[in-house]
């Protein structure tokens, strides 16, 4: 375990922007997470998971602490549900991959998502009908104040779209070090009514399918929308999908009646912000170095050597025209350091 100085992130975060830590350290265990927190109490600290939901805009003037925890194990089973617990550094697609291989339920729909098990919860991350609360049990959390563990059970973790504690209450609080999900172990719920699943499986005649085929369907979708962060700089989805109030949304509609829009509640309607980004021509447009990927609208791109910032502007730029056509505020999913 060592501490180093003026460290490069460019490798930690999945826009490859290059950006500097103070200090650097990764920590393998809760051992040694407790001594950095004990014997750098005062410092500022900054807690770095896979890198996959944050745009770095400046170097960070703290001690950059990589939770790089490994581990899977079966907790316990019955003849329904198994529950498992992944040490929080590990890959979540290859957690992923790991549980259908044990023909383990829930999280199929969620497969290539990038980033890493730990910082899961904190997004509450979604895909194709599913979100983390829907196989959640319970996650295991390291105050930094007293290095005291807690544990966070479904209901204390607060879930919303894209929302948990950890982005609210709790935020800058506690360090995620594990995370225990209840799958299912036989009558599987597959689901393949969101998006282009069903016809992804149809292309490829399965009628029956497997949650290893519901996860292959997802996958090759991906892959036709969506770049590869090792080959171009991105971070998934930038913006969240925004919910909007039914009044508001009949208003909006009655002006632009082919915006494509979901049902959320009785009250609510969510509208998918790549297609409102897309209406505004910004797909496959490109802004320097900074841009908009060409097959999918909600993805922000770095082509090379853009700047945090200028990813950011891009941003900015995207969110006010969004509002001056369709008076829609879209919200950044992204975190923004």
């Amino acid at each position: 375990m060592e501490i180093q100085t003026n460290f490069s992130l460019k490798k930690y975060n999945t826009f490859g922007i290059e950006a500097k830590a103070k200090q650097f350290v990764a920590v393998h265990n809760k051992t040694e997470l407790r001594s950095i927190l004990v014997n750098y109490k005062l410092q500022r600290k900054f807690i770095l998971g896979g890198g996959s939901n944050m745009l770095l805009t400046k170097d960070i003037d703290s001690l950059v602490i990589h939770v790089d925890f490994k581990g899977i194990k079966i907790v316990k089973e019955n003849e329904d549900f198994v529950w498992i617990e992944s040490q929080a550094g590990e890959n979540w697609h290859n957690f992923v991959l790991w549980t259908i291989d044990k023909n383990f339920g829930g999280l199929e729909n969620m497969s290539l998502i990038p980033g890493n098990v730990g910082t899961t919860p904190v997004q509450n991350i979604g895909a194709y009908g599913t979100e983390i609360k829907d196989t959640f049990d319970s996650c295991e959390a390291m105050r930094i104040e007293n290095q005291e563990i807690k544990t966070f059970q479904r209901d204390e973790c607060n879930f919303g779209y894209r929302d948990s504690i950890f982005k609210n209450e709790a935020k800058d609080q506690y360090i995620i070090t594990s995370v225990l999900f209840k799958l299912t172990k036989r009558n599987h719920k597959i689901n393949i009514s969101y998006g282009d699943i069903s016809s992804e499986l149809a292309k490829n005649n399965v009628l029956n399918p497997s949650l290893k085929d519901v996860s292959n369907a997802v996958i090759a979708i991906r892959k036709s929308k969506l770049p590869d962060p090792n080959e171009l700089g991105n971070s998934g989805s930038f913006f969240k999908n925004p919910i909007l109030s039914k009044i508001d949304f009949e208003k909006i509609h009655s002006k632009f009646p082919e915006m494509k829009f979901y049902e959320v509640s009785e009250k609510e309607v969510k509208v998918p912000a790549g297609w409102l980004i897309e209406q505004a021509g910004f797909k496959g447009k490109r802004f320097g170095d900074a841009g908009i990927h060409k097959n999918q609208a909600l993805v922000l791109v770095n082509y090379g050597k853009a700047t945090g910032q200028e990813i950011l502007d891009v941003s900015i730029h995207i969110q006010e025209t969004i509002y001056k056509i369709f008076g829609i505020h879209i919200e950044a999913e992204v975190n923004v350091i």
